[in-house]
């Protein structure tokens, strides 16, 4: 179960470790890699996992063992010529140890920084500090020995950790946000400075979008008001959004789990195992078993010999592992491209049909659990770009036809809606609604604002502009 949900390179880094503490394990050449996998699943159906105990016959353990091509597995495919550099991704670091990196480059005094180090821990995924500096400093005082200030804390706070890139982290609200951010462009620009004098005076004015009052309040022009709006406009209002909520090495590459080919109508399903070796036992090792065999009597030879048939059965298991784990990837997107056919084929987002887990367990016969861990954080190279599983995931809804259609499919019509409308007078969800349901789409209201939330778009108000 672990080794199904790490996707590639955390794969990759979780078989590193595994060489590294197993010395029977080891990287075969590449040979008779077709036939690997078979021969290795042969095997284990033929014979069961050897108990390990501490009185056996090392000779009878060495003999029958299965032959050195048996417990070797090929973790290659198909893609591995065809796959290319092209298909990366890349993710950066958390905003967690980001700021911690730039904090501990502070001059700063020893339990200055221990107090900078838990504010940054209590920074949200938004970079926003959501809590009470009250409450903080309490925490300090109960949980890491610290007695200090509100006031020491505020400081520490807005001349540090404020300070750090990027701009507008740590703040406290949307507004600080924003001011934080406006503050460190160039101030002598005008449109720069109309949006920081608004920012900081006519906030309210500025979210209810009043803006005849924004003009008559600095008597400007409404082209004056465009400019600084434009300016606001380019302000994160969450400036940890760019940043990944798990630990994550800078510019590490994500290298998509599966290649999904389309010829002539089919789809082909693969996975992507280059970084994944060819893995065999150890024959070195099992030489190493045999010197020790000839000297039974002696007791450090034999606690020698458990300790290499420890570590011979932990090969075998893992490799076992390895091939079960590529099984039921293999099985888990081939149900998903099956199901979905229709996409990979047109790469529209509009034929994706429904699909819940449970229909993927279905077809598989594995657990909802298994899909769930073999979905997470993995990717598909498709002809049509790269694909996050888990997007081709949705519930579905009852047209005015009595067919079945994606929420997918919904939210990709209310976001072009919105997109074609009016932005001086923006479209309510009360209007929304009732183009929806023209197009055959009878949805509630509540429905609309939950969609229009889960894209990220705001209320009709804020959409407004000049």
């Amino acid at each position: 179960m672990k080794l199904i949900q790490l996707h590639t390179l955390e794969f990759e880094e979780e078989l590193e470790r595994e060489l590294e503490e197993n010395p029977a394990l080891e990287i075969a050449k590449e040979e008779s890699k077709e036939d690997d996998y078979a021969a290795l699943e042969d095997s284990y159906e033929n014979e069961g996992t050897e108990s390990i105990e501490t009185d056996f016959d090392v000779d009878q353990y060495l003999y029958d063992d299965e032959p050195s091509y048996k417990t070797s597995s090929s973790n290659y495919s198909a893609d591995d010529e065809e796959f290319d550099n092209e298909s990366l991704l890349t993710e950066g670091q958390s905003l967690y140890d980001y700021l911690l990196e730039q904090i501990h480059l502070v001059n700063i005094n020893k339990e200055d920084v221990k107090i900078a180090e838990y504010l940054i821990g209590n920074l949200d995924t938004d970079g926003y500090l959501r809590r009470e500096v009250k409450s903080i400093v309490d925490d300090l005082a109960f949980s890491q020995g610290i007695y200090t200030t509100k006031e020491n804390v505020e400081d520490i706070l807005e001349n540090y950790v404020q300070k750090l890139d990027p701009p507008g982290v740590g703040a406290r609200g949307l507004q600080e946000c924003l001011l934080l951010q406006i503050e460190k462009k160039v101030s002598s620009d005008k449109a720069v400075s109309l949006a920081a004098n608004i920012l900081r005076h006519q906030f309210d004015a500025l979210t209810n979008k009043h803006y005849n009052k924004i003009i008559q309040k600095y008597d400007i022009e409404e082209e004056d008001l465009k400019d600084a709006l434009d300016e606001i406009s380019k302000l994160s209002p969450k400036v940890g959004g760019n940043f990944d909520t798990q630990t994550i090495t800078i510019n590490q590459e994500i290298i998509p789990d599966f290649v999904i080919q389309v010829k002539d109508g089919m789809v082909i399903p693969m996975l992507n195992s280059k970084n994944a070796p060819t893995l065999r036992v150890s024959e070195e090792y099992k030489d190493i078993l045999s010197t020790y065999s000839h000297d039974k009597n002696s007791s450090e030879h034999k606690q020698a010999a458990l300790f290499i048939k420890q570590k011979l059965d932990a090969a075998k298991w893992y490799i076992d592992a390895i091939n079960q784990r590529q099984n039921t990837l293999l099985q888990t997107i081939t149900a998903i491209v099956k199901f979905q056919k229709d996409y990979f084929i047109t790469g529209d987002e509009k034929s994706l049909r429904p699909m819940i887990l449970k229909d993927i367990a279905d077809i598989t016969g594995f657990d909802i659990s298994t899909i769930s861990r073999v979905v997470k954080s993995k990717y598909a190279d498709t002809s049509n770009g790269i694909v996050y599983l888990k997007d081709l995931f949705s519930d579905s809804l009852t047209n005015d036809d009595g067919e079945e259609v994606s929420t997918k499919e919904i939210k990709n019509h209310l976001q072009e809606v919105i997109s074609k409308e009016n932005k001086r007078k923006p479209l309510t969800d009360d209007a929304l609604v009732v183009i929806l349901k023209e197009q055959g789409y009878n949805i509630a209201r509540r429905t609309i604002a939950k969609y229009r939330e889960q894209l990220n778009i705001p209320v009709a108000r804020l959409r407004k502009e000049l």
